[in-house]
């Protein structure tokens, strides 16, 4: 497992390293913003990239001035275009495989010879 996808953090820690208060970060799993693990116990933990996003939501309400629900679109936006991105290079990768099996020697019945 990815460092920065480990929880290890129980919630007072997480808090602190995300300069917040224990609540918020409840809050922000009560609104679908965060997910911890829990423990067997029930115990939040937290990773890095739980961190990462605290901060970012931090950001985009303090700053920014963003409400939560519309930090929840954001976040969700931002998912979705890191799934098409995902799927658009994996699709490339797909195409270059194919491509380099096929052989790019331009003598397939779909070849026109330059010409339209």
């Amino acid at each position: 497992m990815a460092r920065a996808s480990r929880p290890v953090y129980v919630i007072s820690v997480a808090a602190n390293l995300a300069g917040c208060h224990p609540r918020t970060l409840r809050i922000y799993e009560d609104e679908g913003l965060v997910d911890p693990v829990r423990t067997e116990t029930n115990i939040r933990l937290y990773s890095d990239d739980d961190l990462r996003r605290v901060r970012v939501i931090r950001y985009l309400t303090q700053v920014r001035g963003v409400n939560l629900a519309g930090v929840k679109l954001l976040l969700q936006l931002r998912d979705a275009a890191d799934l098409l991105r995902e799927i658009a290079d994996s699709l490339d990768e797909e195409n270059e495989v194919g491509a380099d099996e096929d052989g790019a020697g331009g003598d397939g019945p779909d070849d026109r010879g330059g010409q339209y």
